[in-house]
């Protein structure tokens, strides 16, 4: 069983963190996520910044240095951030953008749709989307779906907006299956509704260190994934879907 680790966070106390409403993460590095995850045989993942570190590049960088190049990085930027560093960035690895709505630190969402298309057109970046998908309005519905490449964090996080998801799942639009602890979905019928509708959509990782979940990863998560599915559907879920989507599937190598 192969397994790409779509959505984890590395909380590197020698790098800048900003405080979110007065709260800072406990220390999460390269080393703690290699112990924590060693079970899992993760072949390569996504480490994707938090609101505690809003715009800086730096830990992000040193991280991808020190997991190497089986990993890329989701990161954060301003809207003034230059063509030129977005392709320096993209060199050292990064692959996608975040716009975090739950919890801020990042661009505003109302920048969404001419950075998510500029970081397109310079580096084929994608964007990423933490926010309950409730709030997600028919105007914000459209501009995602203008975008070439979209996913929504931890499955939209919320029942109520979980017929948003899928109406997003339709068009094209990828969903994380991660953070089962943070949402009231039923989470096996909400992973089968969407894998039915796009067998590419859904792309597993262990949001570890969890950070802020009432509920962290365990290795429950992952059996809920594997007793839903099996063969190559679940292997897509897992790994390849993944791999497709952050552009690195005639890249890793193991």
């Amino acid at each position: 069983m192969r397994i790409f680790d779509s959505h984890f966070h590395i909380i590197d106390p020698r790098f800048p963190l900003v405080p979110n409403n007065g709260f800072l993460p406990e220390p999460f590095t390269v080393s703690d996520y290699n112990k924590q995850a060693h079970w899992l045989r993760i072949e390569g993942g996504a480490v994707v910044s938090g609101s505690f570190q809003a715009f800086d590049q730096s830990y992000l960088l040193d991280t991808l240095s020190l997991l190497g190049e089986n990993y890329v990085g989701v990161t954060q930027l301003p809207a003034t951030t230059k063509d030129d560093e977005i392709l320096s960035l993209h060199k050292s690895g990064i692959r996608a953008i975040r716009f975090n709505v739950r919890r801020g630190g990042s661009e505003e969402i109302s920048k969404i749709r001419e950075l998510g298309a500029r970081v397109y057109d310079l580096a084929g970046w994608h964007v990423e989307l933490y926010i309950d998908a409730k709030e997600v309005d028919e105007f914000l519905e459209e501009v995602l779906l203008s975008l070439p490449k979209v996913s929504i964090d931890h499955l939209g996080l919320s029942k109520l907006g979980f017929p948003t998801i899928l109406r997003l799942v339709e068009k094209g639009v990828r969903v994380k299956a991660t953070g089962f602890g943070r949402t009231n979905l039923d989470i096996r019928s909400a992973l089968v509704e969407i894998a039915e509708i796009n067998p590419d959509a859904l792309l597993f990782g262990t949001d570890l260190p969890s950070t802020r979940s009432p509920a962290p990863f365990t290795e429950e998560d992952l059996h809920i994934v594997t007793d839903t599915f099996d063969g190559e559907l679940l292997q897509k879920i897992l790994y390849s879907n993944a791999l497709q989507f952050y552009g690195l599937s005639r890249k890793v190598r193991i």
